[in-house]
């Protein structure tokens, strides 16, 4: 999610609810140790709960971007070991991690050693070195297959870092292919296996396990919450972030809770507001709308609202007024 979940994206999806668990972009720890570790580690207090998701190798440099995350006021610490973008690979993190069982339990145990609030991994069912596009369908390709050594090595990866202190683990439910396949590619191809993730839990009862990947409705959502710990969404609540409001009810409903959705004029007012203060720091108004395009989707009026918002933003003198119009779209 880098260059989606910035402030003004988790400040927009924290008005869909006050308890979900919010995740920064991935942010190196040697930038931060390196470049503007103000403005990386810049969040506002509306986005509570929220995490720092951390990308690295390197357990001194995490440790230290984890103190300085810690003393900026996050609530946990997230260690990337899912991402298999080609950069991420040429820096020897995110998923190439998964084959770096030792080295992650370091990174992990270094950050604990140094801050009092959770620390997560995020990770695979397990990675390929490559692949390619073709036969990849095959039920027998590598892509396709997920077997006993499979399955043990991501035993051993758990163990690892459980013991040097992960607090919980969020499992992307797809191996990474590690070469021959675009990001895209790696969250549509290797097939989901909540199977996968779900052994996984019965057979480590005590370590918490949130699941991801694939996850585009409540229905399936709540029906994995009757044996995962949590689950996490990605793009999904990004271009359609009204599933967050689906998923809460739906949530609220299973435990007999009283929850009352926003709606969307009221997400849109906050978001004026919120519009109004941030352009008095200096900010522009296409980096907050950007992220709300996808508010209505799937609801009428929404490419007009769309192109309200992306064409309107850029127009000279466009403010908060702007985002007040849009919302008559929906009311």
């Amino acid at each position: 999610m880098m260059d989606w979940t910035d402030r003004h994206c988790r400040y927009f999806l924290r008005g869909f609810s006050p308890n979900i668990l919010l995740y920064t972009e991935m942010v190196t720890a040697s930038a931060i140790l390196r470049g503007d570790r103000e403005k990386l580690l810049e969040f506002g207090r509306a986005e509570h709960p929220v995490a720092l998701q951390l990308g690295g190798c390197e357990p001194d440099y995490l440790a230290a971007s984890a103190r300085y995350g810690a003393e900026e006021g996050y609530d946990e610490i997230n260690l990337n070991c899912g991402c298999p973008s080609d950069k991420v690979q040429k820096g020897a993190f995110g998923a190439c991690l998964m084959n770096e069982a030792d080295l992650v339990a370091d990174c992990v145990a270094a950050m604990c050693d140094v801050v009092d609030i959770p620390v997560t991994v995020k990770m695979r069912i397990g990675t390929l070195r490559s692949a390619s596009r073709e036969g990849y369908r095959d039920p027998n390709s590598d892509v396709q297959r997920f077997d006993d050594n499979d399955y043990e090595k991501l035993c051993d990866f758990l163990v690892a870092i459980r013991a040097a202190g992960a607090d919980a683990v969020i499992v992307h439910a797809r191996k990474a292919v590690l070469g021959g396949f675009s990001p895209a590619e790696n969250r549509e191809i290797p097939p989901l296996r909540y199977d996968v993730v779900r052994r996984l839990k019965e057979e480590f009862p005590d370590m918490p396990v949130i699941l991801n990947g694939g996850l585009t409705t409540a229905e399936d959502s709540v029906r994995a919450l009757d044996w995962a710990d949590g689950v996490m969404l990605g793009r999904e609540a990004y271009h359609r972030p009204m599933v967050l409001t689906e998923l809460v009810t739906a949530a609220a409903v299973a435990d007999g809770v009283d929850y009352v959705a926003p709606t969307i004029p009221a997400l849109l007012e906050r978001m004026a507001h919120y519009a109004e203060d941030q352009m008095t720091r200096g900010e522009r108004l296409t980096a907050i709308t950007r992220h709300m395009l996808g508010l209505l989707s799937h609801k009428p009026g929404a490419r007009e609202y769309r192109r309200m918002l992306s064409e309107g933003a850029r127009e000279a003198g466009a403010g908060p007024e702007l985002i007040r119009r849009a919302a008559l779209l929906a009311a």
